[in-house]
């Protein structure tokens, strides 16, 4: 869609100060889809040159906000590809859509947001004044299309810790529609003491986290650990189903990874 109130486009490098009616560039699959006549400037941050992917010395892996979905699917880790699947997205999008504009959107469907904070994933946001801040995924992440970005705060990455990445995980997705929006999206990981932490999305209006002894009933851990009032509720599934079907895997998922 064009968007005929933007003026400008700007270098993220040269561009002067944030005003009103600017707005972060990246994939653009979200500011090109519906009209944004709020907008007058987009700041272009793929100009910026970011490595999409590093792995540092330690074995962090650090995923830029410009990272495409199809350079996140090509990570060799079953788990990445589970979560890039979810969104039923054509091999176009895969190719344009970011990590970084899925976590921003901040829809609670959104399966970058499912797989980095499942992953412990930290976001690196930096202000105007250079300022930077380090927020957990599960922080970051609010409400549904809410975060905690202040205004002209970018997302420059998400950085996943290695020892986190190196647990077994298993994935449980699932859609009203045989083709739709995820309604319900469970993400559990081992951890060494034997416990399993569940990270659970698209049913709730926020990633939430519970950890679940082996021995432990996991519905019964969801069903305490999830507010009533976040339970996310629209045309892509009603709450007391997508509670059902989050709790069902949970129970799964910890069966799974006991074995």
């Amino acid at each position: 869609m064009d968007l005929h109130t933007v003026a400008e486009i700007a270098d993220v490098d040269t561009y002067a100060g944030w005003e009103p009616g600017d707005a972060w560039l990246a994939g653009g699959t979200y500011l090109f889809s519906e009209p944004q006549p709020h907008l007058r400037r987009l700041v272009d941050l793929t100009r910026a040159g970011w490595p999409p992917v590093t792995r540092h010395r330690d074995g962090d892996l650090e995923i830029a906000s410009t990272c495409t979905i199809a350079q996140v699917a090509a990570q060799p880790a079953p788990l990445f590809v589970q979560c890039c699947r979810a969104f039923l997205a054509s091999f176009k999008i895969w190719n344009v859509a970011t990590i970084g504009g899925n976590l921003c959107n901040a829809l609670p469907a959104g399966p970058m947001i499912s797989l980095t904070a499942a992953l412990h994933g930290r976001c690196l946001l930096v202000a105007r004044d250079g300022t930077r801040r380090d927020v957990p995924v599960a922080e970051f992440v609010v409400g549904a299309g809410r975060t905690v970005l202040r205004a002209g705060e970018m997302l420059r990455s998400v950085t996943l810790p290695a020892d986190v990445l190196g647990r077994r995980a298993a994935f449980r997705q699932a859609s009203l529609y045989r083709l739709g929006r995820s309604a319900a999206l469970v993400i559990g990981t081992h951890e060494p003491s034997g416990a399993v932490e569940l990270t659970v999305t698209a049913s709730t209006t926020r990633p939430v986290r519970v950890r679940v002894e082996a021995d432990a009933d996991a519905a019964a851990a969801v069903t305490d650990a999830v507010a009533d009032d976040c339970w996310f509720d629209d045309v892509h599934g009603r709450p007391e189903w997508r509670r059902h079907m989050t709790r069902r895997f949970a129970s799964e998922i910890v069966a799974e990874l006991a074995t």
